[in-house]
């Protein structure tokens, strides 16, 4: 004991200047209340209901990666992460699935994420393509051989415009298409964006239909518009675009506003997009009046590629992270726009 405190006396000595914080580094979101509570216990958890089924803690792994050489490891990882935490989970796009199984190993993650949320995941230019050949049945059977509860449609009009390869829409509005799906399904079903965020327009078109919640994809995180523009060769003259879209803050204020002026049947929300940690989660769903779960993907994929003890450490010291930020930090009132 004596030896510790000689050790951590010395690297408090040869620490000091270097831990000197700024003005710039201060994070202003909050009040700090060190007096108030005490300090979560290992293990404690944050439990409540999203999408139907219980969690132990506010987190969803947002959408990721399919079809490649290393995408059934990174999966496997993720699922069972889910599992020992208590999150929920959306799968990397499956459109290879609708065609043949021969990556179904890649997504068929059920047997290690156990009970909790798991949702298959195909993009709008797919949902078209199966109105048009009238085969949305593919997606029951999508759904049924991935034991999903449910799926998730991603809206990427820039991305598909952007892409050397991008499927371009021009037979249905985005819209058109999400209401022709919920006239013919009977499962639940989730709209993101993936990187560009929502503007209020579309958020109030969203919020009215029944669909069972929105995951934000906002702007501030991976940006798939600009990941497709530093692929093509003409990245100088479509890059401009990229940079539109809206951040969590301000679709959180959409939504708030929305609400109070209509009566809105979607009210669960996957925040997503420039989320880099436990602390931007609290932080957006404590600003959020509605049901609702924080989502990263970049951060669990650093994390997923390699042992599972690495994924599982950075989950517990986020888990445990958001558990003491609850008890110690407040929303300032002066932060509640989020903008």
């Amino acid at each position: 004991m004596e030896t510790q405190l000689v050790d951590r006396k010395r690297d408090h000595i040869d620490l000091a200047f270097q831990s000197a914080t700024s003005e710039k580094e201060h994070d202003k979101r909050f009040y700090y209340e060190p007096l108030l509570a005490k300090h979560p216990r290992p293990g404690t958890t944050i439990a409540g209901y999203f999408l139907g089924k219980p969690y132990q803690y506010p987190i969803w792994v947002s959408s990721m990666t399919g079809g490649t050489g290393i995408a059934r490891k990174i999966n496997e990882n993720l699922a069972r992460a889910c599992k020992d935490f208590g999150l929920g989970m959306g799968l990397g796009s499956c459109r290879k699935l609708l065609d043949s199984d021969e990556y179904l190993g890649d997504f068929a993650v059920r047997r290690f994420i156990g009970d909790q949320p798991l949702y298959a995941n195909l993009g709008i230019a797919q949902i078209i393509e199966l109105i048009q050949d009238k085969k949305l049945a593919l997606i029951n059977e999508l759904i049924d051989k991935l034991e999903a509860d449910g799926l998730i449609i991603h809206i990427n009009p820039i991305q598909e415009w952007i892409q050397p390869e991008g499927d371009v829409i021009y037979d249905y509005t985005p819209l058109q298409a999400i209401k022709e799906v919920l006239e013919y399904a009977d499962f639940k079903l989730v709209i993101k964006e993936v990187g560009q965020g929502m503007g209020p327009q579309s958020l109030e078109a969203l919020l009215t239909l029944p669909i069972a919640a929105v995951e934000f994809g906002a702007f501030g995180g991976t940006n798939f518009a600009k990941l497709e523009a530093m692929r093509s060769k003409e990245q100088i003259e479509i890059d401009p675009i990229c940079y539109s879209g809206h951040t969590p803050g301000e679709m959180i204020q959409y939504i708030k506003d929305i609400a109070t002026r209509k009566e809105i049947l979607c009210k669960e929300f996957i925040i997503s997009g420039s989320v880099r940690d436990y602390l931007d989660g609290y932080y957006y769903n404590e600003l959020l009046p509605f049901n609702s779960v924080y989502g990263q993907a970049a951060g669990f994929l650093k994390h997923a590629m390699g042992h599972y003890d690495e994924l599982e450490k950075f989950v517990e010291q986020q888990t445990m992270g958001y558990a003491f930020a609850m008890r110690y930090l407040r929303i300032k009132p002066s932060d509640q726009s989020g903008i």
